[in-house]
């Protein structure tokens, strides 16, 4: 299926469509939640809200999926699993005392959390080659000393100083986007 076939299928609550993208892309969901602290029922919940995600954010606004929808529903699923962990990480533990937060608000929330993930991996895919290397090692949190041998400088000092320089240069590219005001913190 083709990005818009998915997308239509959603949209038109389409049975058959949906039940091809839960074949296609919850096993990958389920596996990520699985191997990070999550159990079934966690990947099931957490792949309908990624598909109820998508869809309220499609009838609002139609924006275009850049990757195949395969790959944009999964790691719409993982940010939310990572958002649910950090909640559940923060959350004090009491029975008696009922969640405030409305599930419309935490909808808009996690699609606010999806478009900063856009806008950083578009603007990621902006600067030099060499920048987009050292930060993609640095944010997988590679050891300094294996970026220092993986990219042929001299020392960690100057590992540190170039991650530096380009996290400033990315930032820059970020903040210059005019998309970039309307998705700063609440």
């Amino acid at each position: 299926m083709e990005n818009e076939e998915y997308l239509n299928a959603l949209l038109s609550n389409d049975s058959r469509g949906i039940m091809i993208i839960y074949q296609v892309v919850f096993p990958r969901v389920r596996k990520f939640v699985i191997q990070n602290k999550g159990q079934q029922q966690d990947a099931e919940d957490i792949f309908q809200k990624a598909l109820l995600q998508i869809t309220v954010r499609y009838r609002r606004e139609r924006f275009e999926i850049k990757e195949n929808f395969e790959a944009y529903l999964f790691t719409v699923g993982k940010n939310l699993w990572r958002r649910e962990l950090k909640m559940r990480k923060n959350r004090v533990t009491n029975d008696s005392i009922i969640e405030l937060v409305p599930e419309e608000r935490d909808l808009a929330l996690s699609v606010l959390e999806q478009k900063r993930w856009e806008l950083f991996t578009e603007k990621l895919e902006l600067i030099s080659e060499n920048c987009k290397k050292i930060l993609t090692l640095f944010f997988a949190r590679t050891p300094y000393s294996v970026i220092v041998e993986q990219m042929g400088y001299s020392s960690e000092t100057v590992a540190r100083q170039r991650i530096f320089k380009c996290k400033a240069k990315l930032s820059d590219t970020i903040k210059k986007d005019g998309r970039y005001s309307s998705l700063e913190k609440i």
